[in-house]
């Protein structure tokens, strides 16, 4: 079932009042059921694996809450448990492919007769996102973060809450079922709050991110050799807001629908283009995920003790004791090679994710010459560099191929072909609009929206013409469904 759908629609407005019309515990199984058959409506056979995950995990994890600090190997055993059924299926749905692809290939560069199966896999919607929910459960039992939770059925439910089930944000367990264990009461302000992120949802996806997708679609789709240095960072710059308005617009129909029910879910998105580094970008930009693996990956691979999982994004902060700086740089390469890795089974993910590595190690090196010469640091200075390194970041993770990405990125450093234009007109002129109305959703947000609603006398007025607005245009945009970008991940 996908948001953006007549269905999900009549699913959520009936899934609503039945959950407002029953006590607590009932409301346990309504949404608990009701996630499985959003879940079931895309393949119903899919739901053996999640719910695998989750039964493995909920009995692990009460394993490690009866099993004292000290007796350490049965600790790790459990933990060992969680992590290879978790990682397993994952590896096998997501990376068997491309192993056996790449494996194939060198024993053919090899010379050698070997060759392995193909199998026919189809990809679970989600399980990106639920795998790596139910492993940090299992790791904050683990290190003592929280207990176990005694009842399944609140458990299955955080694993398989239909708001965030598919595309995130990736919660923490501490997170989310404390909230689904209370009985919070009607307020009319979850209903117009909730219906308000989902109506802006709706609006970035099918007025923004869908119209986009056709440009960057006859883009990526022309000879990568044929297109001049603006084309390729034109459709940088063009795919970069596509991305964006696509998954800030499950992210805000995720948060909507959770908030219309009582519940909510941490924003997963901060304007990540106004940024001024990298860091602060992952500060921005998907911060469920990049809280995520700074928690469970790249401060144990430093070596640094994790007093606390926060839910707070950016990858490059330490807790505990600092561990050494060649440490944190293997680190910092490991983490966004396994980062790349995991939005997809392709090498074009694994060089996205470097990319991301150099531009931030670049940062730290860095540092002291900012610290020195403060005119470094200044906003007019690091907010366009930033904007570009951003930007261009997003050609590995759209190309078809590595060949295609080193192709257009050599086209930027090919003085010939540095001002080629061999795009339609329009791509450019689309790619400016959307910078503008980037910039100015952000300057609304953030410099006048706090002013108009200090204006009690203006804002109800504003607000609802701006409302109508959004919905008529969703209206008049509305299209055959097109899914998430995420969903394939």
């Amino acid at each position: 079932m996908i948001f953006n759908s007549v269905t999900f629609l009549l699913f959520f407005v009936v899934v609503s009042l039945l959950y407002w019309g029953l006590p607590t515990k009932p409301r346990y199984w309504l949404l608990f059921i009701s996630s499985l058959v959003f879940y079931a409506f895309w393949r119903w056979e899919y739901l053996s694996v999640l719910l695998l995950s989750a039964v493995v995990d909920y009995f692990v994890a009460r394993g490690l809450q009866a099993t004292p600090t000290q007796e350490r190997k049965r600790r790790k055993r459990l933990l060992a448990i969680s992590l290879t059924v978790n990682l397993g299926l994952l590896m096998y749905f997501k990376y068997l492919l491309f192993f056996t692809d790449n494996l194939n290939h060198l024993f053919e560069t090899l010379g050698a007769a070997t060759r392995l199966p193909y199998w026919d896999i189809i990809l679970p919607f989600g399980i990106s996102f639920y795998t790596f929910e139910t492993i940090s459960y299992t790791m904050d039992v683990y290190r003592g973060h929280m207990k176990a939770e005694k009842q399944f059925i609140t458990y299955g439910l955080f694993v398989a809450f239909f708001p965030k089930l598919v595309a995130g944000p990736i919660q923490r367990a501490a997170e989310l079922v404390e909230q689904l264990k209370k009985r919070p009461r009607f307020q009319w302000s979850f209903l117009s709050e909730g219906l308000k992120r989902m109506l802006q949802g709706l609006f970035l996806k099918v007025v923004f991110a869908d119209n986009i997708a056709p440009f960057v679609d006859e883009g990526f789709a022309m000879d990568p050799a044929s297109l001049g240095g603006i084309d390729v960072l034109t459709l940088a710059f063009l795919f970069g807001f596509q991305i964006y308005f696509d998954f800030a617009a499950y992210s805000h129909i995720a948060l909507g629908a959770a908030r219309v029910l009582g519940i909510e879910i941490p924003e997963n998105f901060n304007f990540p283009y106004i940024a001024t580094s990298m860091k602060e970008f992952w500060k921005r930009w998907h911060i469920s995920l990049s809280s995520w693996i700074r928690d469970y990956l790249y401060l144990p691979l430093t070596g640094t003790q994790v007093l606390v999982s926060t839910g707070k994004g950016g990858i490059g902060q330490s807790l505990g004791n600092e561990p050494s700086q060649r440490r944190k740089n293997w680190a910092l390469f490991a983490t966004w090679a396994i980062m790349g890795f995991w939005h997809g089974a392709n090498w074009t993910f694994i060089v996205w994710g470097i990319y991301h590595a150099v531009f931030i190690l670049l940062e730290r090196q860095l540092s002291p010459l900012r610290n020195r010469f403060p005119v470094l640091g200044r906003g007019w200075i690091t907010w366009p560099l930033t904007l570009g390194v951003a930007m261009l970041s997003w050609i590995p993770f759209r190309a078809a191929s590595l060949t295609d990405t080193f192709v257009m990125y050599a086209q930027l450093f090919t003085p010939s072909s540095l001002l080629v234009m061999n795009m339609r007109e329009n791509t450019y002129l689309v790619t400016g609009l959307m910078l503008l109305a980037f910039l100015l959703s952000w300057f609304g947000a953030v410099k006048v929206g706090p002013r108009i609603q200090r204006a009690a006398a203006w804002s109800y007025p504003i607000q609802l013409a701006q409302y109508t607005i959004m919905m008529l245009m969703v209206f008049v945009f509305l299209r055959p469904i097109n899914q998430f970008i995420y969903f394939q991940f």
